[in-house]
């Protein structure tokens, strides 16, 4: 594998992946410290954002340029989820096709900082955090 020239690419990787391990932090924090259960959705964006946690902190150390499509196929569908959960939540009429059936309803809020930001919106925040840190990042053959 082939080292970037880029000098900013390991800033960007270091600050996707401190917003990686704050959004993990905090998932774990509202299911481990605050009883919240997560319903099907939580679980979902879930399973997209711990391994981001691994593959950034992979990129940071290494700085390797072909990790990049890696993490955007796992952020992007992450913070489409994380969309159709805000939607859920948000808007009434999507509230009828709830796929959450069994557990926790999919359309509860446990938080609502500021009559917005639900635990969906701050999971989005950190998805687009993400996937905007990394289109900066310049690969190979950018560089050449």
């Amino acid at each position: 594998m082939r080292l970037v020239d880029s000098k900013y690419n390991v800033y960007y990787y270091a600050a996707a992946w401190m917003v990686a391990i704050v959004a993990t932090i905090g998932s774990l924090f509202y299911s481990e410290v605050m009883n919240y259960i997560p319903c099907s959705l939580c679980w979902y964006q879930r399973i997209f954002m711990y391994p981001l946690v691994i593959f950034l902190g992979l990129a940071t150390f290494y700085n390797e340029s072909i990790i990049k499509k890696y993490i955007l196929s796992v952020s992007i569908p992450g913070g489409l989820i994380a969309l159709y959960h805000i939607g859920l939540q948000k808007i009434p009429a999507m509230k009828k096709i709830e796929p959450c059936k069994q557990g926790v309803p999919c359309s509860t809020d446990y938080v609502d900082y500021l009559g917005f930001i639900t635990i969906p919106v701050m999971s989005l925040t950190a998805f687009c955090l993400i996937t905007i840190l990394i289109f900066f990042v310049k690969t190979s053959k950018e560089n050449d």
